[in-house]
């Protein structure tokens, strides 16, 4: 990722964004060119998009995929994740992103792993509104949940299912939608990277 030469302000940045063929990322003035996705990247965040929206049809909560901007106020950040769910009317008024988000959902890539974990996570955890940030792994089935401990504002629990920890059911649960799939339906049509990925998926 290289940074933009400039300093931009938000609205400089939604202007531009709306003008260009590359997306970006803003962080605090810079942007970051957003780089292509791979196969498997790409079919788990649109099997999960799927199961979402099938799942939030008439409840007032609306699922966006890969083209939708996430804009934290707190850190002046625009993220772009794989998927998101907002069941906030407050982000029915604006088109181009959305400030109220209640689960966001990142799959991950070796180029952005490490800030997927970590300085991005910690953004995200300055929206009061998000319950649950969930990293999915393609190259082998893994699903993180980090969920907000209600108690404690500060304090995010982690619950993460793979084929071996479901006790054979190999389901997986999104708490903050009430919503539980099995990892076979999230990974269809997957062909794992990596080296422990051997065969494709059903």
């Amino acid at each position: 990722m290289v940074a933009s030469p400039q300093y931009l302000t938000p609205e400089d940045y939604l202007q531009l964004e709306a003008e260009s063929a590359v997306k970006h990322e803003y962080l605090d003035g810079d942007i970051y060119a957003m780089a292509g996705a791979s196969d498997a990247h790409v079919t788990i965040a649109g099997n999960l998009f799927a199961l979402l929206r099938s799942h939030v049809r008439g409840s007032g909560c609306r699922v966006y995929i890969a083209d939708m901007k996430a804009r934290l106020e707190a850190r002046n950040r625009f993220f772009y994740p794989d998927v998101m769910v907002t069941c906030d009317p407050r982000d029915q008024a604006t088109a181009d992103y959305k400030r109220f988000p209640k689960l966001v959902i990142e799959v991950l890539s070796d180029s952005t792993e490490a800030f997927d974990r970590g300085d991005k996570f910690a953004d995200y955890q300055t929206l009061e509104s998000l319950e649950e940030y969930v990293l999915i792994n393609t190259r082998h089935q893994r699903v993180e949940c980090f969920r907000r401990n209600g108690n404690d504002a500060g304090l995010w629990v982690l619950q993460y299912y793979t084929p071996e920890t479901t006790s054979g059911t190999t389901r997986f649960h999104l708490q903050s939608l009430d919503f539980s799939d099995t990892l076979a339906a999230l990974y269809e049509d997957v062909i794992l990277v990596g080296a422990d990925a051997e065969e494709e998926l059903w």
